[in-house]
Parts: structure tokens; sequence; C-alpha cells
């Protein structure tokens, strides 16, 4: 299984996963051209993606969700209430994710079993996922108002984590934003600060554990360099300095990693 963030932060997030040779795609956050431009660079063309998980209803995670499956000829999946959502409708085939447990997806030959944690977050429900193949997992976590030991539990044992790290306190209280705006972020069903990022992968980070993306990273109120400070202070806290650390990008995609 390899992963490939094609993009991450509030101007649209999409995580593409080739488990063997079926893909997947863990949100479609981007305008469809934007998000074809992305996946092109990924080397899929027309017809290549299998299925597309939707994580909640925001249009940052959502957009083009209905327009990528229609093209692909692929299966939308989202919880049962986004059933009807106006970013999915446009897919040729749309099932209900479960909010809290596990589903199969099968495609091309390969199986892959895709396990959801319900998050808290201002846009009810949104869903962390993990997604096994052969033996590996990948979690992506984005989106989570506060550390959550239950969903730590629930999506357990990644060997490759994307974990947001949404702002720095400092940098959002002295920001731009309207203090209506601030509270929301900042709320128990906002997005993780760099402090709570890391909290989150305190409890995360398990033995088989090899790689964190650091995800979802405000334009406005964050800096890589604070992220990976904080990220680098957790795994050190727990011996873990073996982990590799990356920081995913809005504008361009990172390389394919091997799960």
């Amino acid at each position: 299984m390899r992963l490939q963030v094609l993009s991450s932060g509030s101007k649209g997030n999409a995580t593409l996963i080739r488990a063997g040779e079926a893909c997947l795609l863990v949100d479609a956050g981007l305008g469809p051209r934007n998000l074809r431009d992305r996946l092109e660079l990924a080397q899929l063309g027309p017809r290549a993606l299998d299925h597309v998980l939707v994580t909640h209803g925001h249009l940052d995670h959502s957009r083009s969700a209905g327009a990528v499956a229609k093209r692909h000829d692929a299966t939308v999946h989202c919880a049962p209430s986004l059933l009807g959502h106006r970013a999915v409708v446009r897919a040729p085939r749309v099932a209900a994710l479960p909010v809290g447990g596990s589903v199969q997806l099968d495609a091309r030959g390969e199986a892959v079993t895709v396990t959801t944690a319900r998050l808290p977050h201002d846009c009810d429900p949104t869903v962390g996922i993990a997604l096994d193949h052969e033996g590996r997992r990948a979690v992506v976590l984005t989106d989570l108002g506060l550390p959550d030991r239950e969903v730590a539990r629930a999506l357990a044992d990644a060997h490759v984590l994307v974990l947001e790290f949404n702002y720095d306190p400092g940098m959002l209280d002295a920001g731009p934003y309207p203090e209506r705006l601030k509270d929301r972020i900042r709320g128990g069903r906002g997005h993780l600060s760099n402090q709570q990022g890391a909290e989150m992968l305190r409890h995360l980070a398990g033995p088989q554990l090899h790689t964190v993306i650091l995800a979802h990273l405000s334009a406005h109120n964050n800096e890589p360099d604070l992220a990976l400070a904080a990220a680098r202070g957790a795994l050190a806290e727990l011996g873990r300095e073996d982990v590799a650390l990356l920081v995913a990008r809005q504008d361009v995609p990172l390389d394919p990693i091997a799960v």
C-alpha cells in the first residue's frame, strides 16, 4: 500500500491510497479541475479510481467527490446522512459508510478494510479513517476538535499517520480572523492546535508507526517549523525519534509513501 497526500489545508484536502491494483481517494475537497490535475500528476488517468471516501460534508473535504467519481466511474462512500449531499449526488454510485465500524471494499482483486471513528467536529458526522491492506495500516485523521483517547484506540497501530496540526495558539490569537471564527477553531468541535496534535500523536504512536504527515496546517495561523517542533517533542518523549515527519502542503502533492 502507498499513500500520497495530494492537497491539505482549508482550500481543499485529498489523499490518494494505492492498495495493490486498487485506488482509493480519501476526501475530494479541491475543485474538479484542480483535483484532476493533481491526480494526473500522480499518474492516474480516467477510470483509475475505484472508491472515494468522504470524511464529512464541509466542502474543503467533499467538494468534488461526485464529479471525480463520475469521471472515474468510482463509488462514493459517505455517512448515511450525506447520501443526498450536493457534493456527492453526481456520483454513479453512492454507498453508506459506517460511522464507527468497519467495511470491506473490493476492487481489481484487492480487498481494503476501512474502519471509521466519529470525531468531535462542527460538521456532524465527521470521521477519521483507517485503511488496512495486506497487514499494513494507513490512518487519515483531521478536523478533530480536541484530543480523544477513544478515537486513538479505534485508529491505533498505523504504519503511516496523516494527523492534523492546524494552528499555533499565539498566531491564532494575534491573527486577522474575527473572534467568532477564532472561537470556532479553538473550540472542542473545531481543529487541533500544534500542542493538541502532539498530544494526539502521543496516543497514536504505536510500535509500527514509521511516518507521520502533519496535515491541515492553517495558512494564516501556523508555520511548518512550529508544527514540526511540537511533533518532534512528542516523539522524543516517547523515544521515537526514528519516526519520519513530513508536512503536507496545499499547493503541491507530497511524494508517495510506502505504508
